[in-house]
């Protein structure tokens, strides 16, 4: 069906219940020796000029590089592991995954492909058959799903040589062919169901399967000629075992789903004008469906045109919507797509009804604030008549470098800062017009501002190279006053030249790590900011950053550091590192790439800088600078091309290219140093800004939608 094949791919293999059941049941033993139905993955071929990747020893699973592209390696270890009896299969609905699974026996096996640092990194992990069938020597087109069990493939003999075959190894596998008497259980088992041009048997597993983590259902085996000689192959689950009722799940966009779903994929929402369902599913879902929809109002209204792929197409719809449900089979699947629309004359009293209610909300948001207004005039008129218009003297006792009126409370002056607070019970004219006064008085002039209001008057003074900018503002019952600038800053207040203005205090307590950090960082800190880089569809960061500021001395913190990025696994880099009493920076190597650690010093504490790259991640995403030089990346959240010259060089960057839709934006290689760059966008002036990057660095140059620019440093 056209629906289905835009849809999510199932995956259907319980890979991490598979792996716990493995740890559970023969952790303290070698796999060989504890479970047949599990391969010791350390004894499997390898490819040549293979190095294991012995950081983390694992019992079930083995990893190792070859100077390799992936798809080579793929191919490569596919012949490799078919030429020791592996057979390939894949999955039902997974053709396309880059995993390789096989079979050998009763043992399974996963084989996955990295790309790492230019080499190719290959991994084995075993994979239990849960429900083991035969492979016919020499079968193609192989679809194995080893839990229900699913196996279809052609194999290359006739038909009787197939049956034959089928029928003594399905025995040595446990399976039991059934017969009236032991199919009773099953009251619509029908055993006497004939195939054209074929032959079917029923089978089920008395045992179940090795573990015994479940019974097995019965199978169905059918086996039909081909023209060509050869026989096609398939068993599934027989149909008289599957339930014949199926529960509902939660919904997806609004539309019903059934249970079990084996994967689903849904647009829209329950209130979209367009909605969409598409899902795996097994048996009994045409029942299911028109006891759902019935139940929320939904009626048929006949049969709809068959696309590719569909057994049923039924035209359904409500007093809102009209919907198309299409039902198909593939592999032991019941392929779902339901599609609703809402109806124009629905869509016309949806916008209605949207616009009565904006127009009411307006309404109500437009009374509420005018209501605001009213009664916040009346309480500025009311606070401003408890202020006095009275004019002003200036206090005797001020050591401001400008007068303090004598209504003047709270205040607060920074000198070394040039700053100056306080709160007054006088108007705001009155205010203005003593500082106008007192300050022409002693030299400075006034330039002009447009805020000159009864509630805020805004102020700049100059006199001799230096200025003050004042605002007057009524803040409640009383006015706030607030000035600063060059005119106030005392020269007492100012640190002598080279002067120590800071005591490195020793800490009180050893620093303490905070278990909570995605980067290690104390427990004792006044600030921290953790940052992480990465793109659209990446998972994992290209970059981590953490930034912060310690209350301690520079050596203690530098202990700190040392000794909790060691238990990481980080390792310190001797060349280049540099360490004195003021500063520190250290390059480390760690599992992800490589690390940077910054320690300085400001305001009397000690401030850290840790970045550290993820070159896996960098490189899957193509960001990965070459050898001895930067990458910038580009990209463009505007909604037009904007066009980025840079070192001689002129690209076009398209609207949107680098976002959500459009991940990957342009990219440039450059040589380490510091370059100025021109964005020119239609209609507007070309915008300059410089960059430095060093060997290593990959930057991100993303243009904003008002045309601005954000250099981002992604690892």
């Amino acid at each position: 069906m056209p629906m289905i094949r835009r849809g999510a791919q199932a995956p259907a293999r319980w890979l991490l219940l598979a792996c716990g059941i493995l740890a559970m049941a023969s952790a303290p033993h070698p796999a060989s020796a504890a479970d047949e139905g599990i391969v010791d993955v350390h004894t499997l071929p390898r490819l040549d000029g293979a190095v294991e990747d012995s950081s983390r020893p694992d019992t079930y699973r083995v990893t190792y590089t070859v100077p390799t592209g992936v798809a080579a390696t793929s191919e490569a270890a596919k012949k490799l592991l078919s030429a020791d009896g592996w057979v390939p299969y894949v999955y039902p609905l997974d053709e396309k995954s880059s995993t390789l699974t096989f079979k050998k026996g009763r043992q399974g096996l996963r084989a996955s492909f990295t790309q790492a640092r230019g080499q190719s990194a290959v991994s084995y992990t075993p994979n239990r058959i849960y429900s083991n069938v035969p492979f016919p020597d020499g079968a193609t087109e192989l679809v194995f799903d080893e839990t229900r069990p699913y196996l279809g493939c052609i194999a290359p003999g006739a038909l009787d040589a197939t049956s034959a075959f089928f029928a003594k190894e399905m025995a040595a596998m446990g399976w039991r062919k059934l017969t009236p008497e032991t199919a009773a259980r099953w009251p619509n088992a029908d055993l006497a169901e004939t195939v054209p041009n074929g032959m079917r048997v029923f089978y089920d597993h008395p045992d179940g399967d090795t573990t015994q983590f479940y019974k097995q259902k019965p199978v169905m085996l059918t086996l039909t000629r081909r023209d060509d000689g050869r026989t096609n192959v398939e068993i599934r689950v027989a149909p008289f075992a599957l339930p014949e009722a199926l529960q509902a799940d939660d919904d997806m966009a609004g539309l019903p789903r059934p249970k079990p779903t084996k994967s689903a994929r849904g647009l829209g929402g329950a209130s979209s004008n367009k909605r969409e369902i598409s899902a795996a599913e097994l048996p009994a879902v045409l029942a299911f469906y028109r006891r759902e929809l019935a139940a929320r109002g939904w009626q048929e209204d006949g049969s709809a045109p068959l696309a590719p792929g569909d057994e049923v197409a039924i035209q359904i719809s409500s007093a809102e919507e009209t919907a198309v449900l299409r039902l198909g089979r593939k592999y032991d699947f019941t392929m779902i797509s339901l599609t609703a629309q809402v109806k124009e004359s629905a869509l016309a009293a949806r916008a209605r009804a949207k616009k009565e209610a904006d127009e009411k909300f307006l309404g109500d948001a437009l009374g509420a604030a005018q209501q605001l207004i009213a009664a916040d005039e009346a309480r500025r008129k009311a606070q401003a008549a408890s202020l006095s218009d009275a004019p002003l003297n200036a206090r005797a006792d001020s050591k401001t470098p400008v007068p303090l009126p004598e209504t003047a409370e709270g205040v607060t002056f920074e000198g070394s800062d040039g700053r100056l607070e306080f709160s007054s019970t006088s108007t705001v004219k009155a205010l203005s017009t003593f500082y106008r006064t007192t300050l022409k008085s002693s030299g400075w002039k006034e330039q002009p501002s447009v805020i000159n209001q009864p509630n805020m008057a805004v102020m700049t003074f100059s006199r001799g190279g230096k200025s003050i900018s004042m605002t007057v503002m009524q803040m409640g019952p009383k006015v706030n006053v607030r000035a600063n600038g060059s005119g106030l800053v005392t020269e007492a207040a100012k640190p002598a030249s080279g002067a120590e203005v800071e005591v490195q205090a020793k800490s009180s307590e050893p620093l303490k790590l905070d278990p909570d950090s995605q980067l290690p960082v104390p427990t004792q800190r006044s600030l921290k900011s953790f940052a992480t880089t990465k793109m659209p569809g990446n998972e994992a960061p290209f970059r981590r950053e953490l930034t912060a500021s310690i209350p301690a001395p520079l050596g203690d913190v530098l202990a700190f550091y040392r000794a909790e990025l060691s238990r990481l696994g980080w390792q310190e880099k001797s060349d280049g590192a540099t360490v004195s009493a003021e500063r520190a920076q250290i390059d480390f190597t760690s599992p992800q790439g490589p690390a940077v650690l910054k320690l300085g010093r400001a305001k009397g504490e000690t401030t850290v800088n840790l970045a550290q790259k993820n070159s896996d991640a960098a490189a899957k995403a193509d960001i990965m600078p070459k050898a001895g030089q930067a990458r910038l990346v580009l990209g463009n959240m505007g909604s037009s091309e904007a066009s980025l010259t840079i070192n001689k060089q002129t690209v076009k960057i398209a609207a949107g290219a680098g976002g959500p839709q459009s991940p990957k934006g342009p990219m440039l290689d450059l040589p380490p140093g510091k370059y100025q760059y021109a964005l020119r966008l239609s209609g507007r002036p070309a915008r300059t800004e410089a960059l430095t990057v060093a060997a290593g660095e990959a930057w991100g140059l993303l243009v904003g939608p008002v045309g601005d620019v954000l250099p981002l440093q992604m690892y």
